[in-house]
């Protein structure tokens, strides 16, 4: 029994000998560093490098226990997208009961081949909650020539 109790005593006493020290590895509070204060320009947004997949080409909501997924495929120009992603415009709240989302993606690198639409073609999807859902009446997901949209 006293052996316990001693081990105990001496991780309790090494461990606050960690937070008196600043500056070591072992302090959990220096883990991530120290925060920084930064400005920014009022009502900028840092700008999303990646582009608006080509033409939406399905545009589905499942419905799931607590929600919906709304799924998005779309067929960008060429073959090597990556990335692709639904991002919430007005940051994420249905303006007049319609939720809109962008269909982005990021461009290949180098060289670009065409091919077969199957092959090109690119998904993505988002989990939205019965709360989030509340207000919608329609959900648009937009490309760069085209936009695809569902109506409950």
């Amino acid at each position: 029994m006293r052996l316990p109790v001693t081990a105990v005593l001496i991780a309790a006493l090494s461990l606050g000998g960690c937070a008196k020290v600043r500056d070591s590895k072992f302090n959990p509070l220096n883990w991530f560093g120290r925060s920084q204060a930064q400005t920014a320009a009022p009502g900028t947004v840092p700008a999303d490098p990646r582009s608006l997949v080509q033409q939406v080409t399905a545009l589905e909501v499942a419905r799931q226990p607590g929600g919906a997924i709304v799924r998005a495929s779309g067929l960008p120009p060429t073959q090597g997208w990556w990335d692709a992603e639904l991002v919430a415009e007005n940051d994420g709240i249905a303006k007049d009961g319609v939720l809109s989302y962008r269909f982005v993606v990021f461009a290949p690198p180098g060289e670009r081949r065409v091919s077969t639409p199957q092959s090109r073609e690119l998904t993505a999807a988002i989990y939205l909650s019965d709360m989030r859902l509340q207000d919608v009446r329609q959900i648009v997901v937009l490309g760069a020539t085209n936009s695809r949209s569902v109506r409950r």
